[in-house]
């Protein structure tokens, strides 16, 4: 089985950084998605059947309904011991991984990444044995590669967790082509270890409340056409947010009813967090590369998916967004 899974292009530097290693500290970015929960707690199986001791750490929150009935394995807390390393997955950078960089910078540290480094600033990702594969559609496909690397077959806890990440990522095979032939055969691969598609579908899509169906309804009805129906754009209030609270947003869900209909190209999704400052969700069905916006606004992510944060309201923030659409759209 392993025989089948390319790990030429795990650096040896990374291999060596593990196993000469004994205590491990396995970080994830702030507000974690099911990849960097998968990514993390798959790591952390495959070092301590090494035989190695390993923590995953999170500054959180676990606000993700799919996510619950993992947060309990997490600490916030870093552990104090001179001769441990750190390895950061799903963002390289030490500023993602929020509340935890000031305690975890003093150690010696490596980056397993699918994302595209961008430099905003004094971000950049760590000097040390670095994995970082923007073509991979998941954290967890790296994973599993340095899993095999390190001599191990997967077990089935490991490829439960990473199929629920590599399914999170690509929202349930929707975002792959028939470039990512690969992509299917890692697949084939966890649930020969004893994955569940059903189960993870069931984790990622169950467990909803009537409170999310009902902001659902309110973030579609107010949905705007721009551009001939190119873009579509709707927003959560503050007031909303408020109300229901951030467990009651289904972004997977929603973001896929408006790129469904007919002659869309892309969504943004406008979320007033605080009475100055919002984040915002980007979307694309394929051409439009939405990771070249977000990161042209201090944000970031995929060329399909990616997102940002900015200081304003609604109506300013919707202009400037909308501007940026502008230079695709209109030539």
């Amino acid at each position: 089985m392993d025989a089948c899974v390319e790990t030429q292009n795990v650096p040896v530097e990374l291999v060596q950084f593990i196993k000469t290693g004994s205590v491990f500290i396995i970080a994830g970015h702030k507000e974690p998605d099911g990849d960097c929960v998968g990514s993390q707690l798959a790591l952390r199986s495959a070092l301590l059947r090494l035989g190695k001791e390993a923590v995953v750490c999170s500054a959180g929150p676990f606000k993700r309904t799919e996510l619950k009935k993992y947060a309990n394995q997490f600490t916030d807390v870093i552990p104090k011991n001179e001769n441990q390393k750190v390895i950061i997955v799903d963002c390289s950078s030490m500023e993602r991984t929020g509340d935890l960089q000031e305690a975890i910078k003093e150690y010696p540290c490596a980056v397993i990444d699918h994302h595209a480094v961008v430099n905003h600033g004094n971000s950049s990702a760590p000097q040390g044995p670095n994995f970082i594969d923007a073509e991979s559609p998941s954290c967890t496909l790296l994973i599993e590669k340095i899993i095999i690397a390190l001599g191990l077959e997967l077990n089935k806890e490991e490829a439960e967790l990473l199929l629920f990440g590599l399914c999170t990522d690509t929202g349930f095979f929707r975002h792959l082509t028939e470039k990512n032939a690969q992509v299917f055969l890692a697949a084939a691969r966890m649930v020969q270890c004893g994955a569940s598609p059903k189960g993870v579908y069931s984790i990622m899509n169950g467990g909803k409340s009537l409170n999310s169906r009902l902001l659902l309804g309110h973030i579609l009805v107010r949905t705007e056409s721009h551009f001939d129906g190119k873009l579509m754009v709707s927003h959560e209030t503050l007031d909303e947010y408020n109300t229901y609270g951030f467990e009651a947003r289904d972004s997977d869900n929603l973001n896929r009813m408006l790129q469904s209909i007919e002659g869309v190209e892309a969504v943004v999704i406008i979320r007033q967090e605080s009475a100055d400052n919002c984040t915002v969700s980007l979307r694309s069905n394929d051409k439009i590369d939405v990771s070249a916006i977000a990161a042209s606004h201090g944000g970031g992510g995929h060329k399909n998916a990616s997102g940002l944060a900015m200081k304003g309201t609604i109506s300013s923030v919707k202009q400037i967004i909308t501007e940026s659409f502008s230079k695709i759209f209109i030539c």
